[in-house]
């Protein structure tokens, strides 16, 4: 199965991943202790209860190092799974596979982390009305991979980076001097999606008068939150943010935000336990 992703190089990302591990010397355990013409079937289960993100990309690794490995896909990314379930069937050089085990476990089981954690957070809010949205709190190199594995929770994407939006925080607000001439400088430099975070019930009519697109209700308790989405009215988009937990996400969704962005869905997802078995072929 072809993979692909806006933005990310795949092959580019297990050719660097696997120089990581591999180094000069390669993986000198397998060399030394597996025969060349060795051959092994494997199982990649979860021992938990997940979220599933990244198989292909783990899979992957697999044929990078051995093009001629059986791959048996049993779920799919996206897919929600009880501890115990088999996701992927292999069968190839053991060699290879043992050499692919760790690249490949480790991405999925951030991945599938990622998403396991996202899904619990976009769950908490279903009927609400609000979409769950991610952030730039990713490991750098890897945001493409993360923000995949928070679409496949059930989170929608929020900035890619700082070049799709222009996002307005109170340092800007310092240097302009104001809400409103820091919303008029981006609306002149012609950027079209203008999302401006604010405080401050007083900081709300002059963004909007000076073309805000969206406004992010940073750190306001779920009273404020009300208050504000009743003043905008629904004249722009409303999102609430900050210290956002699963013990508070509901409440804070109710007052009729749009959004509710979580930087904990990427910055602070365990990784899920998944494990590869081996047998002899």
């Amino acid at each position: 199965m072809s993979f692909s992703l806006p933005g990310f190089d795949l092959d580019a990302f297990v050719v660097a991943t696997l120089a990581e591990d591999l180094g000069e010397g390669g993986d000198v355990t397998s060399a030394a202790v597996i025969p060349e013409d060795a051959r092994f079937t494997a199982v990649m289960d979860t021992r938990d209860a997940i979220t599933v993100a990244g198989l292909e990309i783990a899979a992957a690794f697999f044929r990078a190092l051995d093009p001629d490995v059986r791959v048996e896909m049993l779920v799919e990314d996206g897919a929600q799974v009880a501890k115990g379930t088999d996701l992927m069937r292999l069968e190839g050089r053991a060699r290879a596979m043992l050499t692919a085990e760790r690249s490949a476990l480790n991405t999925v089981q951030h991945l599938s982390g990622i998403a396991t954690l996202t899904r619990a957070y976009a769950g908490r809010i279903a009927g609400t009305g609000a979409t769950l949205l991610d952030t730039r709190k990713t490991i750098p190199g890897l945001r493409v991979l993360e923000k995949y594995a928070t679409r496949m929770g059930g989170a929608k994407n929020h900035r890619m980076g700082l070049w799709d939006a222009a996002m307005i925080k109170d340092n800007h607000v310092a240097v302009a001097g104001n809400v409103g001439e820091a919303v008029r400088r981006a609306k002149a430099a012609g950027i079209a999606e203008i999302i401006v975070e604010v405080d401050s019930v007083d900081q709300i009519e002059p963004a909007l008068a000076a073309g805000a697109t969206h406004l992010l209700l940073d750190n306001m308790t779920p009273p404020m939150l009300r208050g504000a989405v009743t003043l905008i009215g629904g004249r722009v988009p409303t999102e609430a943010s900050g210290g956002v937990t699963l013990e508070t996400i509901r409440a804070i969704a109710e007052t009729g935000v749009t959004y509710v962005s979580v930087g904990r869905i990427t910055q602070s997802a365990p990784a899920a336990d998944i494990g590869l078995d081996f047998s002899p072929v």
